[in-house]
């Protein structure tokens, strides 16, 4: 019925393209900041204003990756090195941090302004999970996911949130790296190889193989499949409820 392996009996999911279209908004707040700062910077130095690409550069450098990790990602694809900053540069563009929060500024005006609604397959596949007796646990990046998942209705069937703030207050290293996901795991008491790790995002899939899960799925809801098995998933689907159908690639 949920097409998983006998032996899994904990489900870790993404939050951004998995179970909610927010990565929409993150898209928009992400154009945004980093076109005002890459304008800023060819006002300053004479530098060709080449803007970020909400589809290509966002999903090669951004997604999946924390706040931080993303800004420093894209950045050295561009070939620019920032200070880091201290945790109250906010709008500042000189730094790290000042970028990453301008993004978040920008992130919490779009979810006022549009809202946010769970994917209806992902819906149905947490009830079906929950109904199975498989624990579940949402794993993002984002140090908004409580907030997402509450006004998207899913918080009562998510029983652990390993998110951004989780992850600064433990120190755990943001996708690629497994850290998250097996915090998730530990907190349900389930070992990696019994749970199964769904990631639309190529940083996520590395995350979920580097930690040695016992299945990855990559949710392909943009047009990256074959970039999600090259990254280690075990299955690609465009989205949940083909699981339930049986139709996976």
């Amino acid at each position: 019925m949920l097409s998983l392996p006998d032996q899994v009996s904990a489900c870790l999911f993404d939050l951004d393209g998995v179970l909610t279209p927010t990565a929409v908004v993150h898209k928009a707040a992400w154009e945004e900041t980093f076109n005002t700062f890459l304008l800023q910077r060819s006002q300053d130095d004479g530098a060709p204003y080449v803007p970020f690409d909400p589809e290509d550069d966002y999903y090669k450098y951004v997604d999946g990756r924390s706040r931080a990790d993303g800004v420093r990602t894209f950045l050295e694809s561009r070939g620019i090195t920032l200070p880091e900053g201290h945790p109250d540069d906010l709008g500042d563009l000189s730094t790290v941090t000042g970028i990453g929060n301008r993004k978040n500024t920008a992130l919490l005006e779009q979810l006022r302004e549009h809202g946010v609604s769970a994917y209806p397959d992902a819906e149905r596949y947490l009830h079906a999970t929950q109904r199975a007796g498989l624990r579940r646990a949402v794993v993002s990046a984002s140090a908004n996911c409580r907030e997402v998942i509450e006004a998207a209705g899913l918080a009562s069937m998510l029983e652990v949130r390993v998110d951004g703030v989780v992850a600064r207050q433990e120190g755990l290293r943001g996708k690629p790296h497994p850290d998250t996901f097996l915090a998730a795991a530990e907190r349900l008491g389930v070992e990696p190889a019994q749970a199964a790790v769904f990631e639309d995002a190529i940083a996520g899939v590395e995350a979920g193989r580097a930690g040695e899960f016992g299945y990855v799925v990559g949710i392909d809801r943009v047009g990256q499949a074959d970039a999600l098995r090259a990254a280690g998933a075990d299955v690609v689907v465009s989205t949940l409820a083909e699981l339930m159908d049986g139709a996976t690639r």
